[in-house]
């Protein structure tokens, strides 16, 4: 009879404010207001009385008569029921500290800090995260789970050094090849559970779905599936949304959830926190995850978030501003929410259910919205910087300043919103587009009066071989990223 760990993460984003507008009277010190919509409390007091409350007082009971279960908060959650909403924070704050919860560690900002190319920003989330739950609830996570439960051989290595004793992912099916996720193993000497993707998802994904033909979903029924399933434990990892803001609470989703112990205790299942399954299993096998794994969509990977020409041009943008925010990190962390890059979707996840789930703006607006407000944020910390002519030239720019490319017969579906853009998108543009660009002066002209570097432009204006200007621009890189350290 294999034990069963529960786990649920509960996050909220800080969602930019629509139509972003720069205001320089606005001071450094009080931006909050300027970048982020106030819907972003109306928001979670939705949130609040449609799931958290419920769910907390729902959870509690089940605590109380002896369901155990793991809990990971994001710090931007915590962060806003501080702010707007402190009865729901105490109720957290109960689940927390009982005895029969295990709080999980995960990056302070939801953020995607573990997929820059440094790993320093994801390190440094991890504890602020630890500080957070340490100072809000005395408790101090043994386990890590990164953002949508990313992880790979590097990540592995960096939580081990952080000095976690375990982690948290997806049970990816082509990194396990036919091994079962209901077994904890070794990724780079980091002991790893597994959410078993297929009987979590059959809560948060096939729970309302009146098609499946195992409809309706009962405690006494899947308490059967966990007794029946092979193995040693089942970790099933949940959305705390999933109840009463995903999955209205009329379709009976809280029962479920109420009755399930109950259940599970006739099927003579124990459950387990994480920590303990470390204490209690060996390792049967290890893992090797050259490639980023995640529990998102079907294909478990990271394109959920930088599957497009929108999200990848905001993440190498983000990334790029690490030289802007030395001093000043906070807003560059909040824009690192993964929330961000989803609301710039294209597409639909595993379960049908649109990526831009409570976005204020279509994924091409917020794609706009997000680079004015990186742009407006580096343009403050540009007099400050050690080399200001420098930074003003490698800065991230407005959406009307970028260049957008195109060709004899229109645009190529590309753009470059600071020079190392520039320089990345000459490497993949169709050959005519350079030609058309360079026979009209183009490149020199933006880079001349947007980018204010005249001589780059001189230096690029007769090129016309791509790999000449790819090798141009990255000597003129190099040089500047110098001059700001």
């Amino acid at each position: 009879m294999p034990d069963v760990c529960f786990g649920f993460e509960a996050h909220q984003p800080y969602r930019l404010k629509r139509h972003f507008s720069p205001n320089p009277t606005v001071k450094s010190d009080e931006l909050m207001d300027l970048y982020f919509d106030e819907e972003n409390k109306e928001i979670l007091s939705r949130v609040v009385q449609r799931c958290y409350t419920p769910m907390s007082s729902t959870l509690l009971s089940m605590l109380d008569e002896g369901f155990r279960c793991a809990f990971s908060f994001s710090g931007i959650l915590i962060d806003q029921l501080e702010r707007w909403e402190p009865d729901t924070l105490e109720l957290f704050s109960q689940i927390a500290r009982h005895q029969r919860t295990e709080l999980v560690a995960q990056p302070y900002y939801h953020s995607v800090a573990s997929c820059f190319d440094g790993k320093w920003e994801f390190k440094s989330q991890l504890r602020k995260h630890l500080d957070l739950l340490q100072d809000q609830f005395k408790r101090r996570p043994l386990i890590c789970m990164n953002t949508e439960l990313m992880l790979n051989n590097e990540i592995a290595g960096v939580i081990q050094r952080s000095g976690f004793r375990g982690a948290l992912t997806e049970g990816v099916p082509h990194i396990l090849s036919g091994r079962s996720s209901n077994h904890l193993y070794l990724c780079r000497d980091v002991p790893v559970l597994l959410r078993n993707p297929h009987l979590s998802d059959d809560i948060t994904l096939r729970f309302v779905d009146s098609s499946w033909d195992q409809y309706p979903l009962t405690a006494d029924k899947y308490a059967a599936w966990l007794a029946s399933s092979p193995g040693e434990v089942i970790t099933i990892f949940l959305n705390y949304e999933t109840f009463g803001e995903h999955i209205d609470g009329e379709t009976g989703i809280f029962n479920f959830l109420k009755h399930l112990p109950e259940q599970c205790r006739e099927q003579n299942i124990d459950f387990i926190l994480p920590s303990e399954i470390i204490e209690k299993y060996a390792a049967v096998d290890t893992l090797d995850i050259p490639m980023t794994i995640s529990w998102a969509d079907a294909d478990k990977s990271t394109s959920a978030w930088m599957g497009n020409e929108r999200q990848r041009t905001a993440y190498a943008a983000l990334q790029s501003a690490e030289n802007y925010v030395k001093d000043a990190p906070l807003y560059w962390r909040y824009l690192q929410a993964i929330d961000h890059f989803y609301y710039m979707a294209s597409r639909y996840g595993s379960g049908g259910e649109p990526h831009t789930y409570r976005a204020l703006e279509d994924p091409e607006q917020t794609l706009e919205t997000f680079m004015r407000v990186l742009a407006d944020y580096e343009e403050r910390a540009i007099p400050s910087m050690k080399d200001s002519e420098s930074a003003r030239i490698l800065r991230a720019l407005y959406p009307e300043q970028a260049f957008q490319f195109t060709s004899p017969t229109g645009s190529v579906g590309h753009a470059a919103y600071n020079l190392a853009q520039f320089q990345d998108q000459l490497e993949v543009i169709p050959k005519d587009s350079i030609q058309y660009h360079q026979e009209r002066r183009d490149f020199s002209r933006w880079i001349r009066e947007t980018l204010t570097d005249p001589d780059l432009a001189e230096a690029i204006g007769e090129c016309t071989e791509r790999h000449e200007l790819v090798s141009i621009l990255g000597t003129r890189i190099e040089e500047l990223r110098n001059r700001l350290n």
